[in-house]
């Protein structure tokens, strides 16, 4: 069983990253980072960098969790991409960041996090930034 943390380099994406290491070492499992990007903007703030990846890894290593990060551009959304890898690995938890989003806000721009809630079957913790 493994631990999936949808990651943004963000107060949200570190948020999660906590909750996900957190329940990592609570469940003796290993954490799985996830990263991903359609690829299709000239720049898009939620795919990390690679010093941002390399913090998340030191932040893994000194915390004593197994891991493995994957960071993906295939053209396809977060929900999409998170969904197929619960779907074909066995990931027994995901964690995501969450942000206050009103009504309106969510019915023109729609919500990952609602996304990833309804499309995964295994359990989903949704933590907010501090």
């Amino acid at each position: 069983m493994t631990v999936l943390v949808g990651y943004v380099p963000s107060p949200l994406g570190e948020a999660a990253l906590r909750a996900a290491i957190e329940q990592a070492r609570f469940r003796d499992e290993p954490v799985l980072v996830v990263n991903t990007s359609r690829g299709d903007a000239y720049a898009d703030p939620r795919l990390a960098q690679e010093a941002d990846l390399d913090r998340v890894v030191r932040e893994l290593v000194g915390a004593g969790v197994p891991h493995n990060v994957r960071q993906l551009m295939r053209g396809r959304d977060a929900a999409e991409e998170i969904a197929e890898i619960v779907e074909t690995e066995d990931v027994s938890l995901v964690v995501i960041g969450i942000r206050h989003r009103t009504p309106v806000g969510k019915l023109i721009m729609g919500s990952t996090a609602q996304e990833i809630l309804l499309r995964v079957p295994c359990p989903v913790l949704a933590v907010k930034a501090d």
